[in-house]
């Protein structure tokens, strides 16, 4: 059974940083993590769910949310079966609740889409983090 635990999220201030991290376990052998896309979305109770970012199995990277671009770094640690997601400059609006996913859906396997509809096959359970100003 495939199993996403992410980790990092909690209460910050305005302008701080933070580091998510995504363990993926329960894949069928290791080569079929190093081979999968994946990425982040994030959630409020007023907003549907948004993607953040991408990273396909080249390394490439996909950064979806319009504002604010550089203050998201996606990376992948295949050795660790892991991926992150550091957030600078955080801003009272990041508040969510955040979640990896695996196995995004392209056009070319293993690679991000460049754009909606995200379809992925697997999804964590999530991790909050607030910000307060």
């Amino acid at each position: 059974q495939v199993q996403l635990q992410e980790s990092g999220g909690g209460l910050v201030q305005a302008g701080e940083s933070l580091k998510l991290s995504c363990t993926v376990t329960g894949l069928p052998d290791v080569s079929t993590f190093e081979d999968c896309a994946m990425g982040w979305f994030r959630q409020t109770p007023a907003k549907e769910r948004e993607a953040v970012s991408c990273i396909g199995y080249t390394g490439d990277r996909e950064y979806y949310v319009d504002s604010d671009k550089g203050r998201f770094t996606i990376s992948r640690d295949n050795a660790k079966n892991t991926l992150n997601l550091l957030i600078t400059s955080l801003k009272p609006e990041d508040t969510a609740i955040y979640y990896c996913a695996v196995n995004w859906a392209a056009e070319v396997a293993g690679t991000c889409p460049p754009g909606p509809p995200y379809e992925y096959q697997h999804l964590g359970q999530g991790t909050q983090v607030t910000v307060s100003s």
